[in-house]
């Protein structure tokens, strides 16, 4: 597998979120939630948001040639990145393109000086969670999402440098 790691450019906006929608239908399902309908308010609010990102240099994808294979939404905080979303195509789940995104994204955050990671994810997560903590990643808390939307406990888990 030779994959190319890179920032996401404006005009792969509609693949990575292809890609995204692909990988986190199921958990959003889990969750007992729908992603925003196509043409609704929330969904605008959402590409919105989604484009700024692209322009900000937040979101990175994984290439096999031209086709994006994964996704990583970010979010440069004070000490640390966080990770808001890293998406597999689900075709290309279980082939290691997941660890491969983790590694790929601790170097971005070292080459910017950062002292670690940070993520959420649901508790029902196991398999991601376990991932996580392969990668070097510790829950440090657990808890309700801050957003309210689901009763589902989410794990707070970060990876310092």
């Amino acid at each position: 597998m030779v994959l190319t790691f890179r920032t996401a450019m404006l005009s792969e906006g509609e693949e990575v979120v292809r890609v995204i929608r692909a990988a986190f239908t199921p958990y959003v399902r889990a969750l007992g939630r729908e992603f925003p309908a196509d043409g609704s308010a929330q969904f605008a609010e959402e590409r919105e948001r989604f484009a700024a990102e692209l322009e900000r240099g937040d979101v990175y994808v994984a290439l096999d040639g031209e086709r994006v294979v994964g996704a990583v939404r970010t979010k440069p905080q004070e000490k640390d990145l966080y990770i808001q979303q890293i998406a597999v195509d689900p075709a290309r789940q279980g082939t290691g393109v997941g660890s491969w995104l983790l590694q790929r994204i601790d170097e971005v955050a070292r080459a910017h000086g950062l002292g670690g990671l940070s993520l959420v994810t649901a508790e029902m997560a196991v398999a991601n969670i376990r991932l996580y903590q392969r990668h070097g990643f510790e829950i440090v808390s657990r808890g309700p999402p801050d957003h309210g939307l689901d009763p589902h406990i989410r794990v707070y888990m970060v990876k310092s440098f």
